[in-house]
Protein backbone atom coordinates (compact mmCIF):
# COMPACT_ATOMS: atom_id res chain seq x y z
CA UNK A 1 0.00 0.00 0.00
CA UNK A 2 1.41 3.48 -0.52
CA UNK A 3 2.87 5.72 2.03
CA UNK A 4 0.72 8.44 1.88
CA UNK A 5 -2.45 6.21 1.07
CA UNK A 6 -2.09 4.70 4.62
CA UNK A 7 -1.29 7.62 6.28
CA UNK A 8 -4.59 8.86 4.69
CA UNK A 9 -6.37 5.70 6.52
CA UNK A 10 -4.55 5.77 10.21
CA UNK A 11 -5.82 9.63 10.07
CA UNK A 12 -9.47 8.99 8.45
CA UNK A 13 -9.53 6.11 11.09
CA UNK A 14 -8.85 7.88 14.27
CA UNK A 15 -11.09 10.44 12.83
CA UNK A 16 -14.22 8.56 12.10
CA UNK A 17 -13.66 6.09 15.30
CA UNK A 18 -14.03 9.52 17.61
CA UNK A 19 -17.03 10.79 15.74
CA UNK A 20 -18.96 7.27 16.29
CA UNK A 21 -18.81 7.36 19.63
CA UNK A 22 -21.28 8.96 22.09
CA UNK A 23 -21.23 12.66 22.71
CA UNK A 24 -20.69 11.50 26.46
CA UNK A 25 -17.79 9.56 25.79
CA UNK A 26 -14.30 11.11 25.81
CA UNK A 27 -12.13 11.46 23.25
CA UNK A 28 -9.19 9.55 22.21
CA UNK A 29 -6.15 10.86 21.54
CA UNK A 30 -3.04 8.74 19.96
CA UNK A 31 -0.05 9.65 21.38
CA UNK A 32 3.16 7.92 18.97
CA UNK A 33 6.08 7.32 20.84
CA UNK A 34 9.52 5.90 19.65
CA UNK A 35 10.08 2.88 22.07
CA UNK A 36 9.00 0.70 24.84
CA UNK A 37 10.73 2.58 27.58
CA UNK A 38 8.62 5.99 26.23
CA UNK A 39 5.59 4.62 26.78
CA UNK A 40 5.96 4.92 31.11
CA UNK A 41 7.55 8.60 30.19
CA UNK A 42 5.06 9.93 28.31
CA UNK A 43 2.25 8.30 30.25
CA UNK A 44 3.68 10.52 33.19
CA UNK A 45 3.36 13.29 31.03
CA UNK A 46 -0.15 13.14 29.25
CA UNK A 47 -2.18 11.96 32.60
CA UNK A 48 -1.99 14.92 33.99
CA UNK A 49 -4.24 16.48 31.07
CA UNK A 50 -6.55 13.68 30.88
CA UNK A 51 -10.43 14.59 32.33
CA UNK A 52 -14.12 13.43 31.91
CA UNK A 53 -13.55 14.81 28.15
CA UNK A 54 -10.40 12.67 26.63
CA UNK A 55 -7.83 10.36 27.20
CA UNK A 56 -4.67 9.47 25.64
CA UNK A 57 -3.70 6.49 24.64
CA UNK A 58 0.38 5.78 23.98
CA UNK A 59 1.76 3.68 21.82
CA UNK A 60 4.16 2.23 19.37
CA UNK A 61 4.21 3.71 15.47
CA UNK A 62 2.99 0.41 13.94
CA UNK A 63 1.82 -2.85 15.74
CA UNK A 64 2.53 -4.92 12.75
CA UNK A 65 5.88 -5.06 12.46
CA UNK A 66 6.95 -3.06 15.78
CA UNK A 67 9.00 -0.40 14.12
CA UNK A 68 10.40 1.72 16.77
CA UNK A 69 12.55 4.99 16.71
CA UNK A 70 11.93 8.35 16.13
CA UNK A 71 12.50 8.46 12.41
CA UNK A 72 10.14 6.17 12.33
CA UNK A 73 7.72 7.82 14.32
CA UNK A 74 8.35 10.88 12.24
CA UNK A 75 8.26 9.43 9.00
CA UNK A 76 4.69 7.12 8.95
CA UNK A 77 3.43 10.15 10.37
CA UNK A 78 5.14 13.89 9.25
CA UNK A 79 5.35 12.64 5.40
CA UNK A 80 1.67 13.10 3.67
CA UNK A 81 -1.27 13.61 5.78
CA UNK A 82 -1.15 15.55 8.80
CA UNK A 83 -1.29 14.69 12.76
CA UNK A 84 -3.94 16.39 14.32
CA UNK A 85 -6.53 15.92 17.12
CA UNK A 86 -6.75 12.75 17.18
CA UNK A 87 -2.96 11.47 16.79
CA UNK A 88 0.41 13.28 17.97
CA UNK A 89 4.01 11.98 17.92
CA UNK A 90 6.11 12.01 20.96
CA UNK A 91 9.93 12.01 20.49
CA UNK A 92 13.10 13.02 22.35
CA UNK A 93 14.67 16.17 21.22
CA UNK A 94 18.40 14.73 20.85
CA UNK A 95 20.10 17.77 18.78
CA UNK A 96 17.01 18.68 17.30
CA UNK A 97 15.63 20.93 19.30
CA UNK A 98 19.84 22.57 19.99
CA UNK A 99 20.83 22.89 16.45
CA UNK A 100 17.15 24.97 16.00
CA UNK A 101 15.93 23.89 12.29
CA UNK A 102 19.51 23.40 10.67
CA UNK A 103 18.45 19.60 9.49
CA UNK A 104 15.19 18.51 7.80
CA UNK A 105 14.55 16.68 10.78
CA UNK A 106 14.69 18.86 13.35
CA UNK A 107 12.56 21.21 11.34
CA UNK A 108 10.11 18.38 11.79
CA UNK A 109 10.15 18.31 15.24
CA UNK A 110 10.32 21.56 15.72
CA UNK A 111 7.73 23.41 12.90
CA UNK A 112 4.60 20.82 13.68
CA UNK A 113 1.89 21.78 16.42
CA UNK A 114 1.20 17.59 17.14
CA UNK A 115 4.80 16.94 17.97
CA UNK A 116 6.33 16.86 21.52
CA UNK A 117 9.43 16.58 22.59
CA UNK A 118 11.80 16.61 26.03
CA UNK A 119 13.64 19.80 25.43
CA UNK A 120 16.44 18.16 27.14
CA UNK A 121 17.97 15.17 25.15
CA UNK A 122 15.80 12.06 25.78
CA UNK A 123 13.44 10.50 28.37
CA UNK A 124 17.12 9.20 30.21
CA UNK A 125 18.24 12.74 31.23
CA UNK A 126 14.77 13.58 32.99
CA UNK A 127 15.65 9.88 34.55
CA UNK A 128 18.58 10.97 35.84
CA UNK A 129 17.86 14.70 37.21
CA UNK A 130 20.26 15.27 39.91
CA UNK A 131 17.85 16.76 42.38
CA UNK A 132 16.05 13.13 42.49
CA UNK A 133 19.04 10.75 42.71
CA UNK A 134 19.20 10.58 46.46
CA UNK A 135 15.30 9.38 46.49
CA UNK A 136 16.43 7.17 44.05
CA UNK A 137 19.21 5.74 46.28
CA UNK A 138 16.55 6.10 48.76
CA UNK A 139 14.65 3.61 46.70
CA UNK A 140 16.86 1.06 46.15
CA UNK A 141 18.52 0.48 49.54
CA UNK A 142 15.79 1.91 52.07
CA UNK A 143 18.55 3.91 53.48
CA UNK A 144 18.07 7.59 53.95
CA UNK A 145 21.01 9.22 55.05
CA UNK A 146 22.81 11.45 52.42
CA UNK A 147 26.10 10.34 51.76
CA UNK A 148 26.58 11.79 48.42
CA UNK A 149 25.66 15.74 47.08
CA UNK A 150 24.02 15.00 43.25
CA UNK A 151 23.24 17.87 42.48
CA UNK A 152 27.14 19.36 43.57
CA UNK A 153 28.94 16.60 41.47
CA UNK A 154 26.42 17.69 38.34
CA UNK A 155 26.78 21.11 38.87
CA UNK A 156 30.69 20.58 38.49
CA UNK A 157 30.14 17.76 36.09
CA UNK A 158 28.22 20.12 33.65
CA UNK A 159 30.06 23.14 34.08
CA UNK A 160 33.66 20.87 33.12
CA UNK A 161 31.61 20.05 30.06
CA UNK A 162 30.09 23.04 28.81
CA UNK A 163 32.87 24.81 27.19
CA UNK A 164 33.08 21.17 24.48
CA UNK A 165 29.62 21.49 24.94
CA UNK A 166 28.97 24.73 22.87
CA UNK A 167 31.47 23.21 20.80
CA UNK A 168 29.22 19.81 19.43
CA UNK A 169 26.25 22.34 19.03
CA UNK A 170 28.09 24.68 16.90
CA UNK A 171 30.10 22.03 14.47
CA UNK A 172 26.35 20.17 14.24
CA UNK A 173 24.77 23.59 13.24
CA UNK A 174 27.28 24.27 10.89
CA UNK A 175 27.63 20.72 8.85
CA UNK A 176 30.63 19.91 10.63
CA UNK A 177 29.85 16.77 12.85
CA UNK A 178 31.84 14.41 11.63
CA UNK A 179 34.64 16.62 12.73
CA UNK A 180 33.34 16.22 16.55
CA UNK A 181 30.23 13.56 16.64
CA UNK A 182 28.47 12.87 19.32
CA UNK A 183 30.13 9.76 19.85
CA UNK A 184 33.46 11.59 20.29
CA UNK A 185 31.94 13.73 23.03
CA UNK A 186 30.82 11.22 25.31
CA UNK A 187 34.76 9.63 25.44
CA UNK A 188 35.20 12.79 26.79
CA UNK A 189 32.14 12.81 29.10
CA UNK A 190 33.22 10.13 30.98
CA UNK A 191 34.42 10.78 34.44
CA UNK A 192 36.17 7.33 34.54
CA UNK A 193 37.26 6.00 38.03
CA UNK A 194 34.96 7.90 40.17
CA UNK A 195 35.26 7.45 44.90
CA UNK A 196 31.89 8.36 46.45
CA UNK A 197 34.28 10.34 49.20
CA UNK A 198 36.41 11.86 46.98
CA UNK A 199 34.84 12.72 43.96
CA UNK A 200 36.76 15.98 42.50
CA UNK A 201 39.25 13.29 40.60
CA UNK A 202 36.80 12.59 38.59
CA UNK A 203 35.41 16.11 37.75
CA UNK A 204 39.19 17.00 37.31
CA UNK A 205 39.95 14.22 34.36
CA UNK A 206 36.86 15.65 32.95
CA UNK A 207 38.30 18.83 32.58
CA UNK A 208 41.52 17.72 31.66
CA UNK A 209 40.23 15.71 28.53
CA UNK A 210 37.87 19.60 27.83
CA UNK A 211 40.91 21.07 27.90
CA UNK A 212 42.64 19.21 25.60
CA UNK A 213 40.08 18.42 22.88
CA UNK A 214 39.11 22.37 22.76
CA UNK A 215 43.02 23.17 21.85
CA UNK A 216 42.66 20.36 19.14
CA UNK A 217 38.78 21.86 18.12
CA UNK A 218 40.44 25.74 17.84
CA UNK A 219 43.61 24.75 15.75
CA UNK A 220 41.03 23.00 13.50
CA UNK A 221 38.75 26.16 13.12
CA UNK A 222 41.05 29.01 13.95
CA UNK A 223 38.03 31.62 12.96
CA UNK A 224 35.00 29.97 14.64
CA UNK A 225 35.77 32.22 17.57
CA UNK A 226 32.71 34.88 17.11
CA UNK A 227 30.50 31.75 16.01
CA UNK A 228 31.71 29.98 19.14
CA UNK A 229 30.16 32.84 21.42
CA UNK A 230 26.66 33.54 19.19
CA UNK A 231 26.31 29.41 19.93
CA UNK A 232 27.06 30.10 23.60
CA UNK A 233 24.28 32.59 23.55
CA UNK A 234 21.76 31.12 21.76
CA UNK A 235 21.92 27.97 23.43
CA UNK A 236 21.58 30.07 27.25
CA UNK A 237 18.45 31.21 25.32
CA UNK A 238 17.12 27.65 25.41
CA UNK A 239 17.40 26.87 28.61
CA UNK A 240 20.50 24.95 28.55
CA UNK A 241 23.11 26.93 31.43
CA UNK A 242 26.81 25.56 32.70
CA UNK A 243 25.63 23.71 35.29
CA UNK A 244 22.65 22.52 33.33
CA UNK A 245 24.63 20.43 30.86
CA UNK A 246 24.04 17.08 31.62
CA UNK A 247 20.56 17.02 31.09
CA UNK A 248 21.04 17.91 27.10
CA UNK A 249 24.05 15.20 26.25
CA UNK A 250 23.19 11.88 25.31
CA UNK A 251 21.21 10.15 27.31
CA UNK A 252 22.23 6.71 27.23
CA UNK A 253 25.43 7.72 28.05
CA UNK A 254 24.70 9.43 30.94
CA UNK A 255 22.32 6.98 32.35
CA UNK A 256 24.64 4.02 31.44
CA UNK A 257 28.32 5.33 31.50
CA UNK A 258 27.93 8.13 34.29
CA UNK A 259 24.99 7.80 36.42
CA UNK A 260 24.65 4.37 37.05
CA UNK A 261 28.12 3.57 38.00
CA UNK A 262 27.80 6.58 40.55
CA UNK A 263 24.35 5.25 41.83
CA UNK A 264 25.98 1.81 42.03
CA UNK A 265 28.99 2.98 44.34
CA UNK A 266 26.58 5.28 46.53
CA UNK A 267 24.11 2.72 46.84
CA UNK A 268 26.91 -0.32 47.52
CA UNK A 269 27.81 2.11 50.71
CA UNK A 270 24.29 2.71 52.09
CA UNK A 271 23.81 -1.10 51.87
CA UNK A 272 26.40 -2.09 53.67
CA UNK A 273 26.03 1.17 56.56
CA UNK A 274 22.35 -0.61 56.26
CA UNK A 275 23.54 -3.97 57.00
CA UNK A 276 25.97 -2.85 59.81
CA UNK A 277 23.31 -1.16 61.69
CA UNK A 278 21.78 -4.70 61.52
CA UNK A 279 24.45 -6.71 62.94
CA UNK A 280 25.16 -4.49 65.60
CA UNK A 281 21.33 -3.92 66.92
CA UNK A 282 19.88 -7.13 66.23
CA UNK A 283 20.14 -9.76 70.04
CA UNK A 284 20.73 -12.85 68.78
CA UNK A 285 21.53 -14.69 65.70
CA UNK A 286 18.07 -16.41 64.32
CA UNK A 287 16.77 -11.91 64.44
CA UNK A 288 20.32 -10.96 62.82
CA UNK A 289 19.39 -13.42 59.89
CA UNK A 290 15.65 -12.78 59.91
CA UNK A 291 16.08 -8.75 60.41
CA UNK A 292 18.88 -9.61 57.34
CA UNK A 293 17.31 -11.42 54.70
CA UNK A 294 13.93 -8.99 55.24
CA UNK A 295 15.83 -6.12 54.13
CA UNK A 296 17.95 -7.79 51.09
CA UNK A 297 14.85 -9.30 50.00
CA UNK A 298 13.41 -5.42 50.28
CA UNK A 299 16.33 -4.17 48.05
CA UNK A 300 15.75 -3.16 44.55
CA UNK A 301 17.47 -2.72 41.10
CA UNK A 302 19.31 0.31 40.53
CA UNK A 303 18.29 0.78 36.89
CA UNK A 304 15.13 -0.20 37.23
CA UNK A 305 14.32 1.96 39.93
CA UNK A 306 16.13 4.89 37.58
CA UNK A 307 13.55 4.16 35.24
CA UNK A 308 10.89 4.48 37.17
CA UNK A 309 11.89 7.93 38.75
CA UNK A 310 9.75 10.55 37.96
CA UNK A 311 11.42 12.99 40.11
CA UNK A 312 12.50 15.46 37.17
CA UNK A 313 8.62 16.60 37.41
CA UNK A 314 9.48 19.97 39.22
CA UNK A 315 12.42 20.37 36.51
CA UNK A 316 12.34 23.57 34.13
CA UNK A 317 12.23 21.64 30.94
CA UNK A 318 9.78 19.26 31.79
CA UNK A 319 7.56 22.64 32.52
CA UNK A 320 7.68 23.57 29.52
CA UNK A 321 6.95 20.60 28.02
CA UNK A 322 3.99 20.39 29.90
CA UNK A 323 2.99 24.04 28.20
CA UNK A 324 3.59 22.55 25.07
CA UNK A 325 0.91 19.87 26.26
CA UNK A 326 -1.60 22.48 27.30
CA UNK A 327 -1.23 25.18 24.45
CA UNK A 328 -2.06 21.76 21.68
CA UNK A 329 -5.03 21.35 24.16
CA UNK A 330 -6.02 24.63 24.23
CA UNK A 331 -5.91 25.39 20.44
CA UNK A 332 -9.08 23.37 19.80
CA UNK A 333 -12.01 23.41 22.20
CA UNK A 334 -13.14 19.85 21.06
CA UNK A 335 -10.41 18.21 22.87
Amino acid sequence: MPKRLKDNINNRYFEAANALTSKKSRHRIVAYVESYDDIYFWRTVLSEFENDKRYFEVMLPSKINLTRGKKSVLMNFLEGEPLGKDMIACVDADYDYLVQGRTIQSRKVLDSPYVFHTYVYAIENYQCYAPSLHNVCVSVTLNDHRIFDFREYFRQFSEALFPLFVWSIMLYRNGNYPKFSISDFNRIADPGGFNVQNPLPSIMNVKRKVRTKINDLQRQFPDAKDEYLATKEDIKVLGVTAQTTYLYIQGHHLFDTVVSPILSKVCNLLRQERQNEIYHASAHKTQKRNEMSCYENSLQDIKVMLKKNTGYITSEPFRRLQDDVQKYLDADTQI
